[in-house]
């Protein structure tokens, strides 16, 4: 494994709003963590070798890194030019988020039938590949709509429904309509960013709240530091969406808020997420879902849950992943989660593919040895 090491396009992973159709969510009641610094002495096999965590988020071009323990901020690190203030953009971890946005949800009784077909809330999907799909089998991906995730390819369909994020010419929503089926609901797993943007009109439906609104709710009850960056495919006055598959950005100190609601569903004592969603979003419901049967292009090392990524077959461990590095980790038992933001190339899939398999053994390594210390 060669080191690249250097930050590519940090710009577009730093403060991503700017030049983008997007709304604020405030940070009303900024509550920072409480701090216990330690050191952080992790010994990472991988790669064909032993590494330190300094060597480690060199070579995976790391921008940030956050560990929490028992509700304490206990190590934090970023890379030149990234502050401690600056919100890193998610990419796909937004989809963990949206889990969570879900799970306040069903926790409050507005979402209630995960085996509802999603045309019943979102009748513009009933002449689409959606019209047979329940929300379960959007939050598991097994949606089996005729869709490929591909971001290389510039012409590709997954490109064309981005591009309108990033010209913000609106109308993802309509693209998504136009997805045809592909194989039967519920037999397969296919990662599909409309998945989670149909999930997220689903519960817009539901609830009657927008994404942004519904995570301001969540910034409030979390004490979050700073607003939320949610970005959307047009102006919000024109009907802009959230681009909820991937356009949430927040400070890595935020981002482990995030994870730690993923801990047990509670803030401080006050239940945010019931028990069981927690339970069942860190989860695999089906065989083909568990850590090490998904598709080798995507992943070795996890499974797949309600839009989190479960590393164990009971749900104890689970990440949020995002394209180039964007992860939480976040180990139940030990009560910890670690936050790593990157800016990895992207063009070499090789070399994307070798840091995300090194993120995943390096993680959980650094949060044993967080809780340990």
């Amino acid at each position: 494994m060669s080191n690249n090491g250097a930050l590519e396009d940090l710009d577009i992973f730093r403060e991503p709003h700017r030049g983008f159709h997007h709304v604020e969510v405030p940070a009303t009641a900024p509550r920072p963590w409480p701090e216990d610094p330690r050191p952080l002495d992790a010994r990472i096999a991988g790669a064909g070798r032993q590494m330190g965590v300094p060597e480690f988020l060199e070579l995976t071009s790391a921008t940030s890194l956050v560990v929490v323990v028992e509700g304490h901020l206990v190590h934090q690190w970023y890379a030149a030019g990234v502050t401690a203030g600056d919100r890193l953009l998610g990419n796909s971890a937004t989809k963990s988020a949206l889990a969570v946005l879900t799970g306040t949800a069903v926790t409050s009784g507005r979402l209630s039938d995960r085996d509802a077909l999603v045309r019943d809330l979102v009748p513009e999907l009933s002449g689409s590949g959606y019209a047979e799909v329940t929300l379960r089998q959007l939050l598991t991906m097994t949606s089996g709509v005729g869709w490929v995730e591909d971001y290389h390819e510039p012409q590709s369909r997954a490109s064309r429904v981005i591009g309108r994020w990033r010209d913000g010419r609106g109308g993802t929503r309509d693209l998504i309509r136009e997805i045809d089926t592909g194989e039967p609901p519920g037999t397969r797993f296919a990662y599909c960013s409309p998945d989670s943007m149909v999930l997220d009109w689903a519960r817009e439906r539901a609830t009657g709240q927008t994404f942004g609104d519904a995570l301001a709710e969540v910034w409030r009850i979390v004490g979050a530091e700073r607003p939320a960056i949610v970005g959307l495919d047009g102006p919000a006055d024109q009907g802009g969406v959230a681009m909820a598959a991937a356009a949430l950005a927040v400070t890595a100190r935020d981002w482990a808020r995030i994870g730690w609601l993923q801990v047990d569903g509670t803030w401080n004592g006050s239940r945010v997420v019931e028990h069981s969603w927690v339970e069942a979003s860190s989860r695999p419901e089906r065989a083909f879902l568990r850590p090490g049967r998904l598709p080798s292009t995507i992943t070795t090392h996890a499974g797949f849950g309600y839009h989190w990524w479960p590393t164990t077959d009971d749900g104890s461990r689970v990440m949020a992943d995002g394209m180039r590095g964007q992860f939480i980790y976040v180990d139940r038992p030990r009560r910890t989660v670690v936050v790593k933001t990157s800016a990895w190339p992207y063009d070499d899939p090789w070399w994307d593919r070798q840091c995300r398999d090194l993120s995943y053994l390096a993680l959980p390594v650094i949060a044993e040895a967080a809780a340990r210390d």
